[in-house]
């Protein structure tokens, strides 16, 4: 029984989640859009988990339209921040991930690279930006709300 909670510990600890240490949870609004051919939109929901200092996963989901038939996208990123703490002027991050979107019956994924920079990234919320690949030229905007629980 020991075994099981000290394996879980271990594991917990090389993916980079915090065990008793402050975490940050995140809660936001996201629109993606790519700009590949034809153009596909999409906005909804996005959640984040801080997993250290310097670290986050994020989840996005979201439906739009692309050529006027309707399109989904979720994306799940890893992110790494450059400046976690600042709660004030902007911090910049950098990611890679993984998205899949559908539309008109066809579904396909891609792996996705970003570059963001985020409003206060120390304080309890902020907007973001972000440009990378993914699908094609991809920009995403939106708004974070953070909660840190310890």
């Amino acid at each position: 029984m020991t075994w099981r909670w000290a394996s879980a510990a271990a594991l917990a600890l090389l993916l980079g989640v915090p065990l008793g240490a402050q975490q940050v949870r995140e809660v936001g609004l996201a629109a993606v859009l790519l700009a590949s051919d034809p153009v596909v939109g999409v906005a909804g929901p996005y959640l984040g988990l801080r997993t250290s200092a310097r670290t986050r996963l994020g989840l996005t989901g979201g439906a739009g339209v692309t050529d006027g038939a309707f399109a989904w996208r979720g994306e799940l990123a890893a992110h790494f921040l450059l400046a976690p703490g600042n709660r004030t002027g902007p911090g910049l991050y950098g990611g890679g991930g993984v998205a899949v979107s559908g539309a008109r019956g066809a579904v396909h994924g891609w792996v996705m690279l970003l570059l963001g920079l985020e409003a206060r990234p120390g304080a309890s919320s902020g907007w973001f930006v972000e440009a990378g690949l993914g699908g094609g030229p991809r920009v995403s905007a939106g708004w974070r709300w953070r909660h840190r629980r310890r």
